[in-house]
């Protein structure tokens, strides 16, 4: 069985310095299109198999309805600045494949 490494697709709304900081440590990421809607980043992400990076709530209901997707990460705009963020998808990225996040939803929590 081939295992491949967990990929991330930010929504428009994250900081595009949480893309800087984790390509400096050799983590594959990406920021989705600017202006584009949660259905279309969803289906975007899902077809190159990045897991979606969002504060949105709208990206939980959409995955709701059954709708596949290669994993999505939420978090909190009053509670996760870009360092919770970093560690986070660093520590996701260390510990799970992409296989094993496909259809999940997990939350960011502070890493120490």
């Amino acid at each position: 069985m081939v295992t491949s490494l967990a990929s991330f697709y930010l929504d428009e709304n994250l900081s595009p310095e949480i893309v800087k900081q984790l390509r400096a440590h050799g983590i594959d990421i990406i920021r989705g299109r600017l202006g584009a809607d949660d259905p279309e980043h969803l289906q975007r992400a899902a077809e190159m198999g990045r897991v979606v990076c969002t504060e949105d709530e709208d990206f939980l209901a959409l995955v709701s309805t059954g709708i596949e997707h290669a994993g999505i990460i939420k978090g909190e705009q009053e509670l996760h600045g870009i360092g919770d963020w970093v560690k986070y998808l660093r520590l996701l990225h260390s510990v799970y494949t992409a296989e094993e996040l496909r259809n999940t939803v997990s939350y960011v929590f502070p890493v120490d």
